[in-house]
């Protein structure tokens, strides 16, 4: 008998939170349409307008993100020809290192690679 008790307890406690949570909810709706009918049409222009302003902005800026990352890449491969460029010249004019084959002279392990290209992306964005 006492765990039937207990059961119906819980069962009624369920159900009092649940009918708490739609209260609030029901609040929350009451409110919001209140205010809206507070706000009236102007009111509404005046929202609206700030959102679109808002939406503009953040395409703005993702525009230019996108921008500058086409930016950075473009700068990246610049920076790879160019130093393969100079060392094949190195090699061809016979200075140090005497190597004349490019691979050899800009053999490097990944991991360094990498380093060089995550130091040459933070000056790029710095400047």
């Amino acid at each position: 008998e006492k765990e039937n008790w207990n059961r119906e307890k819980l069962s009624l406690q369920k159900s009092l939170r649940q009918a708490d949570a739609e209260l609030s909810k029901l609040r929350a709706e009451l409110r919001s349409e209140a205010f809206l009918r507070e706000l009236g049409s102007d009111s509404e222009n005046v929202i609206l307008r700030r959102i679109y302003g808002k939406y503009l902005r953040a395409e703005s800026f993702r525009k230019a993100l996108i921008y500058q990352k086409k930016y950075l890449l473009l700068l990246l491969g610049g920076f790879q020809e160019c130093e393969e460029a100079t060392l094949a010249l190195i090699a061809r004019m016979g200075g140090q290192p005497a190597y004349t084959d490019l691979e050899i002279i800009t053999h490097h392990s990944k991991g360094f690679t990498r380093f060089r290209s995550a130091v040459r992306v933070s000056i790029a964005i710095s400047r």
